[in-house]
């Protein structure tokens, strides 16, 4: 029987990241997949969605002087599948001359489904249908998740798919239902509208999109999905949805009991993901699950001390970076010295929506709900020479600071065109509990999209370029205090 330092079940961006770092300290690894490495992260889930948004708004900005450009289905997905092919190249690459030449007595990748038996032993199933056991000191679970399904749709990943069934559309659908108005379904909704031929309907619930977001970011994604021939369901109730001679009927119910009945070509479902823990044996181990039916744990550890998870499986935030990061931490935990804590507060996020999101730290909701005593500055897109150029100028920066002369910042969000290149230097104050001076002073390329952001933050020292009192509808400072706000005239 061999014997290894860790097992780490699932070869995703969180399983592969782990196992990498164990290698950092000279440990003897064996990593397990029993499917595709790269797991859902490349073949299903941000590589491919995100191939497909980078191709679907390079066709918008050619629809935008060509309003009847249209592109052929087989030459967007020849785009996604040689991203895909690309990057799982690589990946299998590192691993086979990592296995065979570099670190051999350290690293070993099997092919396979992984179960725990015990605490220091793991069965692993080939696809031939042979078992070997082997043992090990620790054990990191990253298997992932999957899309969740509604039991009462009959989702064939054909007509009605999930984020897994994208993949099977053999040409753009002419007409598509989503439903879930989160990230990923007004991901898709971006994407499919940008093409210009398929029209697109959006079952949201609730009186808005985003509703996790603030409501100026929720009205300039909507006004952009509209602009591209979007119909979004508001308020409305999903009743039913059924494939009937091969296409979608769905029905809904509005506020004042009306219903209607609509018939579209292809429906994707997108109403979250499950963990992926059946059969990895945490039964037989006793490992506990949480209120979401993942797996438990305490700062990447489960309640067996030798075994760890990372990723999707504990369903904390499901992002690849926190995937990595998590995995990376448990190896650390199991290896390395003492290390603090995790901390989830203050993750920079990206939504691929039109425009693109960043986000980091509170939103403006966030702070009016907690009572906490701000000063708020908002500068519109149009005032920024980078975006000018590009002549993409909806959008609008937006930081909040505290209320003292230190301001702290607490969030920022930036709406438009490279608005994740700017967000990494804010991320970083709000990382190290840093204040906005050094930020303002700096000299920043030009023309840039961060300059943007410079002058949000010379507005809240009193020192812009363009000044608020000119261009009201532009340049927007104010103090909220106890959910009442008040300009700050003086910028």
């Amino acid at each position: 029987m061999e014997k290894f330092d860790l097992v780490v079940i699932g070869g995703g961006p969180a399983g592969y990241a782990g196992a990498m770092r164990a290698i950092d300290f000279r440990k003897k690894v064996l990593l397990i997949e029993k499917h595709k490495i790269g797991g859902a992260g490349l073949h299903d889930g941000v590589l491919s969605s995100k191939t497909l948004w980078e191709h679907s708004m390079k066709v918008n900005t050619i629809r935008e002087t060509i309003p009847d450009f249209k592109v052929d289905f087989e030459e967007i997905f020849n785009v996604v599948r040689d991203s895909i092919f690309e990057r799982k190249t690589q990946m299998k690459v590192h691993l086979k001359l990592l296995e065979e030449a570099i670190e051999p007595e350290l690293f070993k990748f099997e092919k396979g489904f992984a179960k725990i038996i015990d605490k220091h032993h793991v069965e692993i199933t080939k696809d031939s249908g042979e078992k070997i056991i082997v043992e090990t000191d620790f054990i990191l679970i990253a298997t992932g998740s999957r899309p969740r399904y509604l039991p009462t749709i009959p989702i064939d990943e054909q007509i009605i798919v999930t984020s897994d069934g994208i993949k099977n559309f053999t040409e753009l659908p002419k007409s598509m239902v989503i439903l879930g108005a989160g990230v990923i379904g007004c991901e898709f909704a971006t994407i499919f509208s940008n093409y210009g031929q398929t029209k697109v309907f959006l079952i949201d619930k609730a009186e808005r999109i985003l509703p996790f977001e603030d409501e100026d970011i929720a009205q300039t994604v909507t006004e952009n999905l509209t602009r591209n021939g979007c119909h979004v369901h508001h308020g409305a109730t999903f009743m039913r949805m059924e494939i009937k001679n091969g296409k979608v009927e769905y029905e809904l119910e509005y506020k004042d009991k009306k219903r209607e009945i609509f018939t579209v070509d292809k429906a994707l479902i997108s109403v979250g993901r499950i963990p992926n823990v059946e059969g990895i044996g945490f039964e037989e181990t006793g490992l506990k699950l949480n209120e979401k039916n993942a797996l438990w744990d305490d700062d990447t550890q489960t309640n067996i001390s030798n075994i760890y998870a990372a990723g999707d499986v504990t369903m904390d935030i499901a992002l690849v970076n926190v995937g990595e990061r998590e995995s990376r931490h448990a190896v650390v935990r199991m290896f390395g010295p003492a290390v603090k804590r995790i901390s989830y507060e203050n993750i920079s996020t990206i939504m691929f929506l039109n425009p693109e999101v960043a986000a980091v730290g509170m939103s403006e909701q966030d702070v009016y709900k907690k009572g906490i005593s701000v000063k708020i500055v908002k500068l519109d897109y149009s005032t920024n020479a980078r975006a000018i150029a590009m002549r993409k100028t909806k959008g609008f920066f937006k930081i909040i600071v505290t209320n003292d002369n230190g301001m702290k910042i607490l969030g920022m969000r930036a709406v438009g065109e490279h608005a994740s290149s700017a967000i990494q230097a804010v991320s970083y104050l709000v990382h190290t509990n840093q204040g906005i001076r050094e930020l303002a002073d700096m000299m920043h390329p030009h023309p840039s999209i961060i300059e943007g952001i410079q002058e949000c933050l010379r507005m809240l020292l009193g020192k812009s370029i363009y000044k608020s009192s000119v261009f009201k509808d532009k340049l927007k400072a104010y103090v909220c205090e106890n959910g009442v706000c008040t300009p700050l005239e003086h910028l």
